[in-house]
């Protein structure tokens, strides 16, 4: 018998405890043993709940019971979920995390620490919910040098654009109903792609180096232009490698053409394209949000952690930050909307078109040829930019 603890009974901890018990053969037949779920640390008592008789309070009991082989966090934030996974790895058991906070912040320092005292330090369900990205990067794929990972990896965003574009729903309304589907996170994107560029590049990567742009400002006029331009709006996270110079990122709102793969992906799913120099492209595709799925990822990490409770799997993730370049040097077409002279537009940013849709007649949109954002930020200066989203 294998022993499992759970810090943290939240949406997916409940998640991970309610498939341990479901699917208990299944799991047992893959994992050659059978999982228990000994105890589950949280600061709440549930009492009516049969989980209540596991619950205890104090991390200490975890790490000082020598039959607890595989702890899962799935507390969320940096503090104090790295105190207590630190405390795990150095009393020798494998823990499991679906933390993308922890993972960007201190993964380099957690995977070394269980490399000093010879366990595993799994993160699969830190980005992508469900989608098997992570053990991909670091396996099947492993032979490639990684050109772009572009793609939807935050399923509560995902859900609200999705909402808005199909049912005409305003950004409150979409935002309160996936709260209410117990979709919405409140970790930003850029933490998930930092750490899909740091799997790539076997470094740390600082999350904040990225720029990141959110959807707050995406209002019904956007939809319309879209609509016009047979493109829906989708939030991209994508990291893209420069040859010799480096990798750079960015997190923001993009117009996808509807014929693009990308975006038939909706509400809830999310898709993660990666291009290889060997591979070209592949695209993983799955649930992003939402308690089962993610725990699903979680459970896939905990049966691998049993397979290999007496073997360290190394993972080369160095501390040594990678310096991410500048946005600038990214290219691409821009969508503007813009109240300025046609003529001005036209010499500001030449070859382009021009886009009108059923609304004020004092404002329309236009669609420039591609070009770097360095180029794009220097010429949008000479007129009156009243809102831009890339276009993909």
């Amino acid at each position: 018998m294998i022993n499992v603890a759970i810090m943290g009974y939240g949406t997916i901890g409940s998640g991970v405890a309610h498939i341990i018990e479901e699917n208990k053969d299944r799991i047992k037949r893959n994992a050659e043993d059978e999982i228990n779920l000994k105890y589950v640390l949280d600061v709440r008592e549930f009492e009516g709940d049969p989980i209540n008789e596991k619950i205890v309070h104090d991390y200490h009991t975890l790490s000082e019971d020598r039959d607890v082989d595989i702890v899962v966090e799935t507390m969320g934030g940096i503090e104090p979920a790295f105190t207590f996974v630190m405390e795990m790895l150095t009393h020798g058991k494998h823990v499991v995390t679906s933390n993308k906070a922890l993972v960007a912040a201190k993964g380099p320092e957690l995977i070394a620490a269980a490399a000093d005292h010879k366990v595993n330090f799994f993160f699969e369900a830190s980005v992508g919910g469900g989608i098997p990205i992570i053990r991909n990067l670091f396996t099947c794929i492993t032979g490639d040098e990684i050109d772009e990972i572009s793609g939807i990896i935050n399923g509560t965003t995902n859900f609200i654009l999705t909402k808005m574009y199909k049912e005409g729903v305003d950004f409150d309304t979409a935002l309160r109903e996936a709260q209410e589907l117990g979709y919405a996170e409140k970790d930003p994107t850029c933490r998930k792609i930092a750490i899909l560029t740091a799997v790539v590049l076997g470094q740390q990567v600082n999350f904040e180096e990225i720029y990141t742009e959110g959807i707050t400002r995406i209002d019904s006029a956007d939809i319309s232009y879209a609509k016009e331009l047979d493109c829906c709006i989708k939030l991209i996270a994508t990291s893209r490698r420069v040859p010799g110079q480096g990798y750079v990122a960015m997190v923001a709102p993009f117009m996808v053409e509807n014929s693009h793969p990308l975006a038939q992906v909706n509400y809830a799913f999310n898709a993660i394209f990666v291009k290889g120099n060997m591979l070209g492209d592949s695209m993983f595709y799955g649930s992003g949000a939402g308690s089962l799925p993610t725990a699903s990822a979680v459970l896939g990490d905990i049966v691998d952690a049993a397979r290999h409770l007496d073997r360290h799997l190394p993972i080369i993730y160095d501390v040594e930050p990678a310096k991410l370049l500048d946005k600038g040097i990214f290219t691409g077409k821009f969508f503007i909307r813009t109240d300025s002279p046609e003529a001005d537009v036209m010499a500001a940013f030449p070859g382009g078109r021009v886009v009108r849709t059923g609304g004020k007649s004092e404002e329309y949109g236009y669609l420039t040829e591609e070009l770097s954002e360095a180029d794009y930020d220097k010429n949008s200066k000479k007129i009156n930019v009243k809102g831009m989203i890339r276009y993909k």
